[in-house]
């Protein structure tokens, strides 16, 4: 079996005009896929994936409960939107090339997803760098606001 990475690389590689017959199905793929990702972290990590949907969409509630109980999660909360509305934009396509341009990119959001969470699975600290970090919140707030209650005392 093909893995995620080999099947999200094939369909970057179709030729525009399977994407006019198959678009569905490469779409219903491309949202098993980022579903399987995320089952997988919360597997490892002793969670039971949940079947609920967030705003219509299994793959953004999976992330809510991954990003619960880790908030580095944060940091593919885009990518699970951007994957859900690259494939909801070529779901609005009437053009077929239009059609295989976005399900491309939606396919390139499924690769960076599977790279992210294999990355976190090696080191759980990964996405802590993320702009919705704590540390770096944290830190913004010092610098913005240098004068602690300590310095107020």
């Amino acid at each position: 079996m093909a893995t995620l990475l080999e099947t999200a690389e094939a369909i970057e590689a179709m030729p525009d005009a399977a994407f006019a017959a198959d678009g569905a199905t490469v779409r219903d793929t491309l949202l098993h896929a980022g579903e399987f990702i995320m089952e997988r972290w919360l597997q490892a990590q002793g969670v039971q994936p949940t079947l609920e949907q967030h705003e219509g969409f299994r793959l953004l509630a999976l992330q809510r409960q991954a990003a619960c109980a880790d908030a580095t999660f944060n940091a593919c909360r885009e990518s699970c939107r951007e994957l859900v509305y690259q494939c909801n934009v070529a779901d609005a396509a009437n053009d077929t090339h239009e059609r295989a341009q976005h399900l491309r990119l939606a396919a390139s959001v499924t690769k960076h997803l599977a790279l992210f969470i294999d990355g976190k699975l090696e080191n759980k600290a990964l996405g802590e760098f993320c702009c919705s970090s704590r540390p770096l919140r944290a830190q913004d707030n010092r610098a913005a606001n240098p004068a602690t209650s300590e310095d107020r005392n």
